[in-house]
């Protein structure tokens, strides 16, 4: 006796569309005093009879352990929701159904614009994940365009639309 078959979903394929990290220019100061921290535990080593070693463990242990956390977090954007895994020895996903997203502001500070990065905020009307922020994402313009109309896409698909009520008129 077979067990029963689940119905086909009535729904096109998920394919991704685009897949990508946080810079490591996010941490820039951090990994600049790691380097301080290191420079300065080598250069009191014959102040110290070599104690000063010691201090070495911090930014040998920190700038990589930094590192590592920020490259296992990974965005991935398909056509139905937006992955984000992190974690080093634990794993976590988060999953935002694209037609949850209500808004999103891409904004580019000067230093990551120099460097071709930018910033993705998206307000969703998820409980559990209600705002999501892409860092430093390479090619921030492009990504945004793939993510409207991605949501603009799922949202026709599940005709499903986004409804601002006033509660003023509710005081009157």
């Amino acid at each position: 006796m077979s067990a029963p078959s689940l119905p086909s979903p009535t729904h096109p394929s998920e394919i991704s569309l685009w897949k990508g990290h946080t810079s490591q220019w996010v941490y820039f100061w951090t990994y600049a005093a790691c380097a301080i921290l290191a420079a300065a535990a080598l250069a009191g080593m014959p102040f110290t009879h070599g104690f000063s070693a010691v201090g070495l463990v911090i930014p040998l242990v920190w700038g990589p352990v930094r590192w590592w956390t920020n490259r296992t977090t990974t965005y991935e954007l398909t056509s139905q929701r937006l992955r984000i895994t992190r974690g080093i020895l634990n794993r976590r996903l988060d999953e935002l159904e694209l037609y949850r997203v209500k808004d999103y502001v891409m904004v580019q500070p000067l230093f990551l614009r120099l460097l071709g990065l930018g910033n993705i905020t998206l307000i969703s009307s998820d409980a559990s994940t209600p705002s999501v922020a892409l860092r430093a994402i390479s090619g921030v313009e492009a990504v945004r365009e793939k993510l409207r109309n991605a949501v603009q896409t799922e949202r026709d698909r599940k005709r499903v639309r986004e409804l601002d009520v006033d509660d003023t008129s509710a005081l009157s």
